[in-house]
């Protein structure tokens, strides 16, 4: 009978021996800092005209920075300048964006440099996108079109994975999100190996990214919120709450992804879509304030400061402007992401549950709003979880974000996504 057992158990997968992984280093560490060095190159410049823009600039007119006149102005600005570079400039800026995730495809090199302007100017010009997605699919680009032609010898594929990890890791700074992301999606593939073998030179890539960001820019996600202490069972009867309540709102942006995307697409021409949207998006910055501009990182360390500073409905109309402004710049034409614009719309959910219970915890609030927004925005779970979990930094809530992520992910798994095939109908 134990012969039997054993000759039904399948052989585990063999370990890769180290000679097999050592060749893989240098790739993996040239891509790493490289596509670091990209994202804050792109970055920086882009910070360097948003200071511009919204500040000397206005400044020297003698308009109030964030005037309801001079938010108009710089949106449809925007709008036109990244028209122009969509119409004009050679491979006109990559893809639809609404068609495109996190795992970007790889494009000709001579699309990139399009893609990096419009997504600077985007960046600048205060659309609710972030920079991940067209960052993503400019170092996927580079490191296959140089990979493929300095080293002919390493499969073709390594070099897609090798920069989505490296430009994940420099984003978020650490290359937990970029060994998540990459496991999540080798759990849908036949691997060949152990996972950590498969993971070797992705983590590598992701780890020598997330250095290049933490020497060179020492980013941090920790809104230094209060930590939170034991947890009771009316924490978990919130997390539930604001966990799912949050996903529920997160997937109204994604239902409605497919009609305001063929609303702007019936205007035909880049020249027209971009600066229209430009001009709704700067109606929901006149409703929703200066805060709900730009990528909504720094807006959303802002909100984190004082929790006490707004009321409940101000935080709730500030979370549905900064996910109507996402929807709005995602489907005009504007290239970016989607992932820090929804942390800032998670945050402005949690906080308006605690100023609405304040027995909620702030940080309970809003570990668990951007854990269901991010879960119906971008069906990563692990991401989610990660993110949600950095923004507190307290230990005590990971078993709540565990726990309230099964609701939230049972409302929003096998539903569309928010990304549109060619044809305009909805990823699922």
């Amino acid at each position: 009978m134990a012969q039997d057992t054993a000759q039904q158990t399948p052989p585990s997968a063999p370990t890769a021996p180290a000679r097999a992984l050592l060749p893989f280093i240098l790739p993996a560490v040239v891509v790493g800092v490289a596509a670091s060095l990209i994202y804050l190159g792109v970055s920086t410049a882009a910070e360097k005209l948003q200071h511009v823009l919204w500040g000397a600039l206005p400044d020297a007119l003698g308009v109030g920075r964030y005037s309801v006149l001079w938010m108009f102005a710089v949106l449809v600005a925007s709008g036109i300048a990244v028209g122009l570079v969509v119409w004009k400039v050679p491979g006109h800026a990559g893809p639809d964006p609404a068609t495109i995730g996190l795992d970007a495809p790889v494009l000709p090199p001579a699309v990139l440099p399009g893609l990096v302007l419009a997504t600077a100017l985007m960046l600048a010009g205060g659309p609710s996108l972030g920079p991940e997605n067209p960052i993503i699919a400019v170092n996927v680009g580079l490191a296959a079109w140089l990979g493929g032609r300095l080293l002919r010898r390493a499969p073709g594929a390594l070099w897609p994975v090798l920069a989505e990890a490296a430009t994940i890791g420099a984003l978020f700074g650490t290359p937990v999100a970029a060994a998540l992301v990459i496991s999540e999606a080798l759990a849908g593939r036949q691997m060949r190996g152990r996972l950590w073998d498969n993971l070797f030179a992705p983590l590598t890539a992701g780890a020598c990214g997330a250095m290049t960001t933490t020497l060179v820019a020492h980013p941090t996600f920790d809104l230094g919120l209060p930590p939170m202490g034991h947890p009771r069972a009316r924490d978990l009867l919130a997390a539930l709450v604001i966990a799912s309540v949050s996903a529920l709102l997160g997937m109204c942006a994604v239902r409605a992804l497919p009609y305001v995307h063929a609303a702007f697409g019936r205007l035909r021409h880049p020249m027209l879509m971009l600066p229209a949207g430009g001009l709704v998006l700067g109606a929901l910055a006149a409703l929703g304030g200066h805060l709900t501009l730009f990528k909504g990182l720094s807006e959303t360390a802002e909100l984190a400061r004082d929790p006490a500073g707004w009321s409940a409905g101000q935080f709730a109309a500030m979370a549905v402007i900064k996910l109507a402004a996402l929807l709005v710049a995602a489907s005009c034409g504007f290239r970016g992401g989607r992932i820090f614009p929804a942390v800032f719309a998670g945050t402005a959910l949690g906080l308006c549950a605690h100023a609405l219970v304040p027995a909620v915890h702030t940080s309970l609030g809003v570990a668990t709003g951007v854990l269901g927004m991010l879960l119906a925005i971008t069906r990563q779970g692990w991401v989610s979880l990660f993110t949600a979990a950095v923004l507190v930094s307290s230990p005590s809530i990971l078993a709540l974000l565990c726990i309230s992520s099964l609701p939230a992910w049972l409302l929003v798994t096998g539903r569309p996504q928010m990304q549109l095939r060619e044809d305009g109908s909805p990823v699922r």
